[in-house]
């Protein structure tokens, strides 16, 4: 029942990534000429992405944490990587960032073309020409007013422990003096598995912890920043897993 239950899933959300393409593509077309952060066209699209988890009858989300509100400063938001599924489950939180992305997501038809247009940016990995042309892009955004989504894993963690986190997004913060806002995600590592179509119970949980400040810092405070952000989300993860105990596999992998 699970792999039919997650196959008709899989067609709700192609045909509703289809219908979306337009209807973004229309949001930008009214209102790109004068919302130079795009945030509308950006929220049009991440209302897709609420759709697309209220169509799963698998998955829930639910937010701790002061939500940011639009025309708060722009910042740099900084989350754990557990699973594919985390590009919905945080795109469908209520507001707006631009997302670092892997190029080949935006491949992908349709999808692609309205990562495009909500402003997400691309970087293909090994390639240190399109890293410093994405950091640029992400920069450009910054001084427009846009926030930023960046998973400094760079990846999924395959285990329960964090992978290190890589430097840009701390970097990105101190140049432009955009505060960091970091996230605990708990609950995703179930809702896709790797190397399966099927979708497991998710029982989502984003903590939003208090934004870092960066205004005054300098290079050589990259990796205390890098270290306090990454110790601070490691604690609220461990206290999401007490709170909210850890999911599991045979409840996520039941046919």
């Amino acid at each position: 029942m699970r792999a039919i239950a997650s196959f008709l899933v899989w067609v709700a959300w192609q045909l509703l990534v289809i219908l979306w393409t337009p209807v973004v593509g229309i949001a930008l077309l009214l209102t790109g000429w004068w919302d130079r952060p795009r945030w509308i066209a950006g929220r049009v699209f991440r209302f897709g992405a609420r759709l697309l988890v209220a169509l799963n009858p698998f998955w829930k989300v639910r937010v701790v944490g002061r939500v940011p509100q639009r025309g708060s400063h722009p910042f740099i938001a900084v989350a754990n990587h557990e699973s594919l599924a985390d590009i919905v489950l945080i795109g469908s939180l209520p507001w707006d960032m631009k997302w670092l992305s892997k190029a080949s997501i935006f491949r992908v038809p349709f999808l692609g073309q309205m990562m495009r247009m909500a402003g997400d940016v691309g970087v293909e990995r090994g390639s240190a020409s399109s890293r410093g042309a994405s950091y640029g892009a992400l920069r450009r955004w910054v001084r427009r007013g846009a926030s930023i989504m960046i998973f400094p894993e760079g990846t999924r963690s395959r285990t329960s422990e964090m992978l290190p986190f890589r430097s840009g997004a701390f970097r990105l913060a101190i140049e432009t003096g955009a505060p960091i806002l970091p996230m605990a995600v708990h609950g995703t590592r179930t809702a896709i598995r790797k190397g399966s179509m099927k979708f497991g119970n998710a029982d989502v949980v984003v903590r939003i912890l208090d934004p870092v400040p960066t205004a005054g810092l300098g290079p050589d405070d990259l990796d205390e920043l890098q270290s306090a952000v990454r110790r601070d989300i490691k604690d609220a993860r461990a206290a999401l897993n007490r709170d909210y105990g850890t999911a599991s596999d045979a409840g996520a992998t039941a046919s």
